[in-house]
């Protein structure tokens, strides 16, 4: 989850094209991609400053480059370090959803092997930090516009397929981190056999669902807003599965929260939209908000177990306080279909549970 570049900006680290090798804030990857850009730039100066580094390996930093009158150039350089990151993903999904009309950085340069690239800047202002009751209606709208233009575009043996066995993977994260090493809590044969049954009941709904190009981290983190709105980042996990996928990390987010009644009316709007674009979504609402709530369980399912893990295995514990949220969602979907009750019996026997403190690494 959450390999975005978030909303934590341009902390200026002023490395310039000569990194002072004495300053021992700086690492062997800064220095190897402050000359790696020196190169790539024909020696034309530049300043470093930190962008973010996100929940996995890769690091981001914004290229300042000074022209000879004076103007500001801006570029983003990504460090994505072998083998820990394959850049290469990034460079050609990049190319595709760009090909689709997505606002997408553009590859300016690459180093496939070093793990490095040069990308174009969508600026720093993401839609988090910009929605409100009053702006949400337009960046939601920007935001589904561009999700059908790239749904659109979709065609099969692509993209790899999210199958039914990518998707179990993904939820027994939770079982691993969340249940096993966030609560410290083993499961009985009958809590065991509830949470197999909850699995194989969302995947049988989820891969009947129409089959789209997914990004699969599609919210106000990676979304930025920009004259081309929105700008699109962190979609080099990209699959070809549900349609419903997107739409749910989009509005209902781990990190900001909208009454149900408005999530609806922007479901409503979206599936308008696709089923006038002749996308393979339902014809009646009904099915497809149902088809939308049993992708979410799946993916806040997930999303608890990558926030446990991020905090036990990464020792990095921003995440913790979004798990609330994520949890909500969860329990909604559950209270409200009879075939899911049992995981909400689940869910209900952990309360009291005091989750476990300290690192797992």
């Amino acid at each position: 989850m959450d390999r975005s570049v978030n909303d934590t900006w341009s902390q200026d680290i002023s490395i310039f094209r000569k990194i002072d090798v004495n300053n021992g804030q700086q690492d062997v990857r800064q220095q190897q991609l402050s000359e790696w850009l020196a190169a790539t730039l024909n020696n034309t100066e530049f300043r470093l400053s930190t962008v973010s580094a996100d929940a996995s390996f890769r690091r981001y930093f914004r290229v300042h480059l000074v022209s000879d009158n004076g103007v500001e150039e801006t570029l983003i350089a990504m460090d994505a370090p072998p083998p820990q990151e394959n850049c290469e993903p990034f460079v050609r999904i990049a190319a595709l959803f760009g090909e689709a009309g997505m606002h997408v950085p553009k590859v300016i340069a690459q180093d496939l092997e070093n793990g490095f690239l040069l990308l174009s800047d969508l600026g720093d202002i993401t839609y988090l930090s910009q929605l409100s009751k009053e702006s949400a209606p337009n960046l939601y709208h920007d935001a589904n516009m561009a999700l059908i233009k790239l749904q659109l575009a979709s065609k099969p043996d692509v993209l790899p397929d999210y199958d039914a066995a990518l998707l179990t993977r993904e939820m027994q994260l939770f079982s691993d981190w969340y249940i096993s090493k966030h609560l410290n809590v083993t499961l009985d044969e009958k809590w065991q056999t509830v949470l197999h049954k909850t699995f194989e009941i969302l995947n049988q709904n989820i891969l009947a669902q129409g089959k789209v190009y997914v990004h699969r981290d599609y919210h106000a983190r990676n979304l930025m807003v920009c004259a081309d709105n929105p700008g699109v980042l962190d979609f080099q996990d990209a699959v070809y599965g549900p349609i419903t996928y997107d739409l749910v990390s989009l509005l209902k987010d781990a990190y900001i929260g909208w009454e149900e009644e408005q999530i609806i009316d922007w479901c409503v709007r979206y599936w308008q939209a696709a089923r006038k674009a002749n996308l393979p979504v339902p014809d009646d609402f009904s099915e497809f908000y149902r088809d939308f709530e049993y992708m979410g369980a799946q993916r806040h399912i997930k999303v608890l177990g990558i926030f446990a893990r991020l905090y036990h295995r990464d020792g990095k514990d921003g995440y913790l306080k979004d798990m609330p949220l994520v949890m909500t969602y969860l329990r909604k979907v559950c209270e409200r279909y009879i075939e899911l009750k049992p995981m909400l019996r689940l869910l209900e026997s952990f309360e009291g549970t005091t989750p476990q403190v300290g690192y797992t690494f």
